[in-house]
């Protein structure tokens, strides 16, 4: 099995160019689900978030917003959190390469330089547009400010760095292109492996 790392900052057309990667018969494991399925009611976060920081859990399940509550009153609290959550999110991802049976496996994860995840993987392919239509594309969701974005953008590593350590770009900067990338990409993978 190839295992293929997917990243690339917000407004970038990451979730869009994974579902392309499923279209073309990979497996594709999504981080930001993972950690959705661990917060909500039932979810592996809830009783260890619970034990250790009550004021994040809301009716069985982990706040989000609580949790964002939590971070902006106490640095050292989303070092707590990740060494809970970071431990069950590897446990999802390990249970899901197990379980697939694709020939090229898909991990679509935000921050994959930032936290080391590009070690996991075979190659890395890297959403990208330029910053304007990245800007554009987030502000038209209607669910941040400016100044939110600037926020998010400026904790991510730079797009040109995130480029630069990349195996592969994808430019995102209408359906059909990225979709001719993507088909592109997974005919080179398979046709390596064939001849391996």
């Amino acid at each position: 099995m190839f295992i293929l790392g997917l990243t690339g900052s917000i407004g970038m057309g990451k979730s869009t160019t994974a579902k392309m990667f499923a279209e073309e018969g990979c497996a594709v494991w999504d981080a930001d689900a993972a950690v959705h399925r661990l917060y909500v009611k039932g979810g592996a976060a809830v009783g260890p978030l619970q034990d250790a920081l009550p004021q994040a859990i809301t009716d069985g399940a982990v706040s989000r917003d609580a949790l964002r509550g939590i971070i902006a009153g106490d640095p050292d609290a989303l070092k707590r959190i990740e060494a809970i959550v970071h431990p069950l999110v590897a446990a999802d991802r390990a249970a899901f390469l197990t379980e697939t049976t694709a020939d090229i496996s898909v991990l679509d994860i935000p921050l994959l330089f930032e936290t080391g995840g590009d070690r996991l993987v075979d190659a890395v392919a890297c959403v990208s547009v330029p910053g304007e239509i990245q800007e554009k594309r987030v502000l038209d969701r209607g669910t941040m400010t400016p100044e939110q974005f600037a926020q998010i953008r400026d904790k991510q590593l730079p797009d040109a760095e995130k480029r630069a350590r990349s195996d592969y770009v994808i430019i995102t900067d209408t359906v059909e292109h990225a979709r001719a990338q993507v088909q592109n990409i997974v005919r080179q993978i398979r046709e390596n492996m064939t001849n391996a």
